[in-house]
């Protein structure tokens, strides 16, 4: 292994002229940025806790209305990465967000693509791009760059729902920004999900004589992803994940350009040991309660928390109970990754 020289071995008067030039010279900083074997981290593995986040999204309810806060939202800040700069990974960004009944959370659309994942409540909604969602628990809500949305509640009780979005990519690259816009007009239609995508491996006829839509179906109701994990867990052998991935329905393509969303089912009593991989992950437990092991940390995780996962992490995960079974949202980068052509997974 090559012994770099370090920036304390050159001359204070040539270090001066590389700054007063805005330069620096690589080798002292190299292994820093090309580290032997694996990257450097500071995601650090660790779990939200909703039982502990749920009553202080609550008061905040109480203390801002949704006229000075546009959307309520408590922003999950991954400590390894100051909470300042509001990432869950490197690439993720989450926060948990509130609507009370007879509230609007104003029309508008922005660069970052966006995700819902409802955690609780009834007769919450969003309308993207004319198009009324409902929101039930559990249910995948897209909210794609550039698309307009906005949300509603027409029930009663707080709806709570986890935004996923890949605000620290957008950020970082100087891209991102917001427009706002009046209220949509809504189409009186029943939504995609109900209607042309009802079942897998058939589309409405006419898809095959169009270019293709880049986003034909915003929801992905969680009743259906439930029942397709089940039917699957049946004819797949035990130590194998019960794994499905949310996909656009015309294309088969990952559903959104940066992130990837997949639904995971743990059977009674299961453990897993994950595949290791070069993307970075946002575990959301949708039913259940158990354990993680992410690069020998043990965590501790129940209902609507959500598990931080660096990349190239060895992850095992156990379902902690014996009659029950139990539902991973998985959230990662790996779309991104894929891309950018440095996605692994490693024996």
């Amino acid at each position: 292994m090559v012994s770099l020289g370090t920036l304390d071995e050159l001359p204070e008067a040539y270090r001066q002229a590389l700054s007063d030039e805005n330069l620096m010279p690589l080798w002292p900083a190299l292994r820093a940025f090309l580290p032997y074997d694996r990257p450097g981290r500071r995601t650090k593995p660790m779990v939200w806790s909703y039982r502990k986040a749920r009553p202080l999204l609550l008061q905040a309810g109480d203390l801002t209305p949704i006229e000075k806060a546009e959307r309520r939202v408590l922003i999950l800040c991954n400590p390894g990465l100051g909470l300042e700069n509001a990432m869950a990974t490197p690439s993720i960004y989450l926060g948990l967000q509130l609507i009370k009944p007879g509230e609007t959370a104003p029309n508008h659309k922005h660069s970052p693509s966006a995700i819902r994942l409802v955690v609780e409540g009834g007769g919450g909604f969003t309308v993207v791009d004319g198009k009324k969602l409902p929101m039930e628990p559990a249910d995948l809500i897209l909210t794609p760059s550039g698309l307009w949305h906005e949300h509603g509640h027409e029930g009663s009780g707080p709806v709570v729902w986890l935004d996923v979005l890949d605000l620290p990519l957008i950020y970082q690259l100087e891209a991102s920004y917001c427009t706002e816009g009046k209220p949509q007009l809504v189409s009186n239609a029943p939504e995609p999900s109900e209607t042309h995508y009802r079942r897998a491996g058939l589309l409405p006829y006419a898809s095959l004589d169009k270019r293709r839509g880049a986003y034909p179906l915003t929801r992905f109701p969680w009743r259906d992803v439930r029942a397709a994990l089940t039917d699957l867990a049946t004819v797949t052998n035990r130590g194998l994940p019960v794994h499905l991935a949310y996909v656009n329905p015309e294309t088969g393509a990952e559903c959104l350009p940066v992130l990837g969303f997949s639904a995971l089912m743990l059977r009674p009593g299961e453990e897993l040991k994950l595949p290791r991989r070069s993307a970075s992950a946002v575990l959301h437990v949708v039913e259940g309660m158990g354990d993680a092991e992410i690069d020998g940390i043990s965590l501790g995780w129940e209902i609507h928390d959500s598990v931080a996962v660096p990349t190239h992490a060895e992850v095992r995960v156990a379902n902690g109970s014996t009659t029950k079974p139990a539902y991973l949202f998985v959230i990662d980068d790996a779309p991104l990754h894929r891309k950018l052509g440095i996605y692994e997974v490693f024996a």
